[in-house]
């Protein structure tokens, strides 16, 4: 009898420890030594002689059950899913489409798109990308096999204070921050997740400097109030949601002070979010993707992808076909967004989702410029810009349309 009880507590516990959730975060420094030309969106990159800050890839794994997921940040304009695959083929233990790639969008980066005329002006970016890959799929293997079973936080609310506005028109965006906090057995911080749309562009690329912008004064700060590391996926931040960074003299400030500043406050206003939030130790983690097929109507991003170093994958028929993902995690609901969509679409997906916190990935798995719907585009001369860099005009509404279906396929988050 005291031998079948042992048995029965043993596969009890085996099963609690199976079922508990874990996560895990690691990181690694990828600023280009010497430095490279820096990027800040299609056209030719400028030269940089000095960094501020450092450029990093990020990567959070969560683990439930038989579940994982990665979540990776990189510190560029954009990172398209022809690298992403090659990190994914490095990765050990966790399935390749539960992989998540996304780009903070910094504007002060080197080019990992290929914007080039003359792929033999590329030959050093190549180089560089290979180290980048490299570097990304050690920090999600070394996060994979780290893994710390505890809890987790969620929350959602308004950022308030000076961060962010929309260039075109000023109150066109989601002040709404998202935050995802994980903790080990002990109650102490293991990372810091922030979903929030802005560009990273107060340096910008012209004043020959390499930076994660305001990214990295947000990683810095979290790390000094929490002691770990933070890790920052951006949103619907299209059209044109930027930083904050006007001067009364309707000039703006283009420093690193300034990034310090929104970096800073940014991270502040994440951790007030989530301060109070119930503690969790069951997310009945979930994580489905589906492959998504959009036209390439633009004559200029069909002449990018041709000309590309990096060999993009495009058809016959000019589509390109990329990995939508959705997660379920406790009461949040995480879709991906190959690029930037506008705000009035984030507002629309969020509204439709399912979770009480509903979480948009911009810039991940792909990187296909903006996406509009079809009314907007090419409509009025102040989308001109945004529609010359989308893939064309039925991209919005593609992404609408399949988003939908992924939610109302997968169940309800709890």
């Amino acid at each position: 009898m005291r031998a079948f009880i042992l048995f029965v507590l043993a596969v009890s516990m085996a099963l609690n420890a199976e079922a508990a959730f874990q996560s895990a975060i690691a990181f690694r420094v990828v600023t280009p030594d010497p430095l490279l030309p820096v990027s800040g969106g299609v056209g030719t990159s400028k030269p940089s002689t000095k960094k501020f800050g450092e450029l990093t890839v990020r990567a959070l794994v969560l683990a439930e059950n038989d579940t994982k997921v990665a979540i990776v940040s990189t510190d560029f304009l954009g990172f398209p899913s022809v690298l992403g695959d090659r990190i994914r083929a490095l990765v050990k233990g966790i399935p390749a489409e539960n992989i998540l790639i996304g780009a903070t969008h910094t504007h002060s980066a080197p080019d990992c798109y290929g914007f080039v005329q003359n792929p033999a002006d590329f030959a050093d970016n190549l180089k560089y990308i290979d180290i980048v890959v490299a570097k990304a799929a050690e920090a999600i293997n070394e996060a994979a096999a780290n893994l710390k079973t505890g809890t987790f936080k969620i929350s959602s609310g308004p950022a308030k204070g000076k961060i962010a506005y929309n260039y075109y028109a000023e109150q066109l965006y989601d002040p709404r921050c998202n935050v995802i906090q994980t903790f080990d057995e002990a109650g102490k911080v293991v990372a810091t997740l922030v979903n929030y749309a802005i560009h990273p562009e107060v340096i910008g690329n012209s004043q020959g400097i390499t930076s994660p912008d305001l990214v990295g004064p947000l990683y810095d700060r979290i790390a000094e109030k929490t002691g770990a590391p933070g890790i920052f996926m951006n949103s619907a931040q299209g059209g044109m949601v930027t930083a904050d960074n006007r001067l009364p003299d309707k000039k703006e400030a283009r420093s690193w002070a300034e990034c310090e500043r929104i970096g800073t406050l940014l991270a502040d206003e994440a951790l007030r979010i989530v301060a109070d939030a119930p503690s969790k130790s069951k997310g009945d983690l979930y994580v489905t993707s589906k492959p998504l097929t959009f036209p390439v109507d633009s004559l200029e991003m069909q002449m990018i992808m041709k000309m590309s170093p990096l060999k993009y994958k495009a058809s016959a028929n000019n589509t390109v076909t990329t990995r939508q993902n959705l997660i379920n995690f406790a009461d949040a609901q995480i879709i991906t967004i190959p690029g930037e969509a506008l705000p009035n679409i984030g507002y629309y997906l969020k509204r439709k989702m399912k979770g009480k916190h509903n979480f948009l990935f911009g810039l991940t798995n792909d990187a296909f410029g903006y996406i509009l719907t079809k009314v907007d585009f090419n409509s009025f001369d102040r989308y001109n810009y945004v529609s010359r860099t989308s893939l064309g005009e039925q991209t919005g509404e593609i992404l609408i349309d399949e988003s939908l279906k992924l939610v109302n396929a997968a169940p309800s988050p709890k």
